[in-house]
């Protein structure tokens, strides 16, 4: 019996159809309170339910088939109390407006669902059940369920409607139960991940930032909104330091972040002492790095200051008393150790140990530096010390340490640690160290931040060929080079024949499939290492040809155009009656006519006409 397959199969699509606009739309409404998203799954659920009754398999008098029960208990299970009133309520209101002689055990059928469903939910922790096994169990569940409402039947009624309907009930809603809870947890998961690299970015113990190339703030996390006087990080964005600090002030920061931009160079652990009216003088450590898109372009850059006033206190206090530097670095988050002059470490805090585990027993008071680094060395504890690094390296390394620097260290467990090692007028030297991995991650994600939406910019969005942006680019880089080198440039500029009248004839929506294929045809045609392919507007698209000589070029031209002819999309309005394109091919010459970019693309498009 084909006929409750075809029909519960659909249900099926209408509940998933509305479930998947209903977790889309949560994702946008992440700042409602829990109760309202409940109250919004329930609502959604309800809609499937009276979908799935209006959809519903009329097997018998009074014998009605759809898949309200899996959804009952889908908002039940996966949604709570909350949600499961809600369905149950608008599923009971709409099964007495149909009416009929089954209204009655309609309404028994879905109290108990809504009973057993909150059972559920109150029995395993009074949270939703999202992961696999529990989805898989409470799915089963539902296709049992499906067979016991037919139990309810007369016997004979009950063993034709087994036979009959008995398949497609249990699964399709076992299949119904399995599709909502795995939407409803996959989109549970991916908020979680959401707002767990929100709250990393927002809510870190420092100051981070990210500016514009104009020095606009584009983001910064709460403490430095609080820090300048603001209650949210929202209210940060779009302002300078201008709006924020004495003129002053501001032209100094302004200052510091333009040689940032204009060398490339990162400023790093850049210490100054601020006096700032109506707050405490404090000293603070910045790093600030330029952001490039994908051409190497400056974008913005992003900053991380650290308050560091407590360490610099410290460092102070060790100039006029070592009994009290003993006792106020055994109290600090940083590990420090003193080495004297002969190279042996005369003091070393337990942090500091803590900070190398794997050669901590080498890390005491008379040990040397030499010694410390061969432990290093031996239990491969940091990554830019190889295990085969040989003794002239290590001494090497060991005589490092008389130096001020400022170091970035690799450990293999994937930590990341700050080393500041300062010389004393006497010959001895203070190493301090920081835990900077949380710093690290948050470079790191910028930067994959950055490589995103700079792709995001470099797409036709449609196609997914490069953009007109990709391709000026290209070409200015392409045309210079080829002017150095005096090597042979050519560009190809390609139309799509009588478009409009596509269009017209077939509508926007087969305009853009047509617009697709083309555009697979084109990159297709234009394979060798070197060409790209981009879109260069509306139905226009061009193809930048380094190292091709005019010959050549008319060979791709022709190769593109029988690709697209090939294609055979059906063009009503055409002569031909398929999808074809007009190509104009241009070549770099001495012409004094050529002198830059755009020359060559106006010289094509002529050729195109």
């Amino acid at each position: 019996m084909d006929e409750p397959w075809k029909v519960l199969a659909g249900n099926l699509a209408t509940v998933a159809l509305l479930i998947s606009a209903w977790t889309h739309l949560s994702h946008r409404l992440y700042r409602l309170p829990t109760l309202w998203r409940n109250v919004g799954l329930g609502f959604t659920l309800g809609l499937a339910a009276i979908a799935s009754m209006l959809l519903a398999v009329h097997f018998d008098i009074g014998v009605i088939l759809d898949l309200r029960l899996p959804i009952l208990l889908s908002a039940s299970v996966f949604g709570g109390p909350v949600a499961a009133v809600i369905t149950a309520f608008m599923a009971s209101i709409f099964r007495i407006y149909l009416g009929g002689i089954g209204v009655e055990s309609a309404l028994i059928t879905i109290a108990a669902v809504l009973a057993l469903g909150c059972f559920l939910w109150l029995t395993y922790g009074k949270r939703p059940m999202d992961s696999e096994p529990s989805i898989l169990a409470v799915s089963v569940l539902s296709g049992c369920l499906s067979l016991a409402e037919l139990a309810i039947l007369s016997q004979e009624t009950f063993w034709r409607a087994l036979r009959e309907i008995g398949a497609p009930s249990v699964v399709l809603n076992l299949a119904t139960t399995g599709v909502i809870g795995l939407y409803l947890a996959y989109f549970s998961r991916f908020t979680l991940e959401r707002d767990i690299l929100y709250a990393a970015l927002t809510q870190a113990p420092d100051y981070h930032y990210v500016k514009d190339i104009n020095h606009q703030f584009v983001a910064a996390n709460l403490n430095v909104a609080r820090h300048n006087g603001r209650a949210k990080s929202s209210e940060m964005l779009g302002l300078t330091d201008y709006d924020l600090a004495p003129k002053e002030r501001a032209e100094q920061l302004i200052a510091n972040e333009r040689a940032v931009l204009q060398t490339g160079i990162a400023l790093r652990w850049f210490e100054e002492f601020l006096a700032e009216e109506g707050k405490e003088p404090r000293w603070y450590s910045t790093s600030k790095v330029p952001l490039r898109n994908r051409q190497g372009d400056l974008i913005g850059l992003a900053g991380v200051t650290v308050d560091i006033t407590a360490r610099k206190l410290l460092e102070q206090e060790l100039k006029s008393s070592q009994n009290t530097m003993a006792q106020a670095m055994a109290e600090m988050s940083d590990g420090l150790a003193m080495f004297g002059s002969d190279g042996r470490v005369i003091y070393c805090n337990e942090q500091y140990r803590q900070f190398f585990p794997k050669s901590a027993y080498a890390r005491v008071v008379g040990s040397h530096i030499s010694d410390i680094i061969r432990a290093a060395v031996r239990n491969g504890e940091r990554q830019d010390l190889p295990v085969d690094l040989g003794e002239e390296s290590i001494q090497t390394a060991a005589q490092s340490l008389f130096m001020d620097m400022d170091e970035t260290i690799p450990m293999s467990d994937g930590r990341w640690l700050s080393l500041r090692t300062r010389v004393t007028e006497d010959r001895n030297v203070l190493a301090l160290i920081s835990d900077i991995t949380a710093i690290k991650q948050s470079e790191l994600s910028l930067k994959l931040l950055a490589d995103h939406m700079k792709g995001l910019a470099e797409t036709d969005a449609l196609t997914g060929l490069p953009n007109r942006r990709s391709l000026d680019h290209a070409l200015q880089r392409e045309f210079e080079l080829a002017r150095r080198t005096t090597r042979p440039l050519s560009f190809l500029l390609i139309d799509v024949d009588r478009f409009k009248l596509f269009n017209d004839l077939n509508g926007h929506l087969a305009g853009d499939a047509c617009l697709k294929a083309v555009a697979s045809a084109i990159s297709t045609a234009a394979r060798r290492t070197g060409d790209l392919a981009a879109r260069f507007g509306g139905e226009e698209f061009a193809i930048v040809l380094p190292d091709t000589d005019a010959e050549a070029a008319v060979r791709i031209a022709e190769k593109v155009k029988r690709a697209v002819r090939n294609l055979g999309l059906t063009h009503g309005a055409s002569e031909y009656g398929v999808v074809t394109v007009s190509l104009g091919v241009t070549t770099l010459t001495a012409s004094p006519e050529v002198d830059q970019p755009l020359d060559l693309v106006g010289c094509a498009d002529l050729a195109l006409y």
